[in-house]
């Protein structure tokens, strides 16, 4: 029988990540190990400065005191064995998108990300955000199909996927690239009872640039975007500009990267 390892950055008690063991549990054997509270938009953080806790829930279901990258970890090392780690991990499902550079700052990514650094396939699963009650239907069996998928034919080595998934009936799936956009911080300035400065860190205004194969333009043509993605964050590209830039000399002669 298969194992199937699922979690998330909404914490245990999310909707979405019951809704989406279930439908994975025809596939193999579900244990959910997620985070005690919520956990969104901590990135692929790993707590190192204090203990961690996990406490059983119920059959099947634990969670734990710290960060997505904190459950896999736990889960993988506490909850199988070296001779027979978890065939898949999910980590979903996410309420609102994790589009294009999104990916650096999402808990649900960095849970997938995690165990493909870790060798396991691996699948991030995210909803359109929505302002009333949330339909996990079509985002849970999109993820049931790419998981069945992913089990059968395995994924190539070091990449993972990130699936994001419009409301309502999708049209299909669509395998994607990141998308790319403009950003605007926002940060609001307030001020306390007792005089001093604090912020809050919004939304800020994003602006898409237009690419036919980009995540942000399948859900927005009502597909479920499927993007490939990896750990390796070098600028291949850049690999030869950068070989001159180091080469270069000032004014004087003396490589600019060399240290008196």
């Amino acid at each position: 029988m298969k194992r199937i390892l699922v979690t998330n950055d909404d914490g245990v008690h999310s909707e979405g990540i019951h809704i989406l063991a279930a439908a994975l549990a025809p596939l193999g054997e579900v244990i959910i190990v997620a985070p005690h509270i919520e956990a969104s938009a901590i990135g692929h953080a790993l707590t190192l400065r204090r203990p961690l806790r996990m406490d059983t829930l119920r059959e099947g279901v634990y969670e734990v005191d710290g960060t997505p990258t904190d459950c896999v970890n736990i889960a993988l090392t506490q909850l199988y064995t070296a001779a027979a780690w978890p065939d898949l991990i999910v980590s979903g499902i996410n309420k609102g998108y994790n589009l294009g550079d999104d990916v650096t700052y999402s808990g649900t990514v960095s849970g997938a990300l995690e165990g493909s650094l870790l060798g396991v396939a691996s699948l991030a699963v995210s909803l359109e955000r929505t302002a009333g009650t949330y339909d996990f239907t079509h985002a849970a069996a999109a993820s049931m199909t790419v998981a069945a998928a992913i089990l059968e034919r395995g994924l190539p080595a070091g990449t993972f996927l990130n699936l994001n998934v419009p409301s309502g009936r999708p049209a299909g799936l669509r395998v994607t690239v990141q998308g790319k956009r403009n950003h605007v911080t926002v940060v609001a300035e307030r001020i306390d009872p007792r005089g001093r400065a604090y912020y809050w860190i919004e939304e800020g205004e994003n602006h898409w640039e237009p690419h036919d194969r980009s995540d942000y333009q399948a859900v927005r043509d009502g597909y479920v975007s499927v993007t490939p993605l990896q750990a390796d964050l070098t600028a291949h590209g850049a690999l030869a500009a950068i070989e001159t830039l180091v080469k270069l000399k000032d004014l004087a002669g003396k490589s600019r990267v060399e240290v008196e």
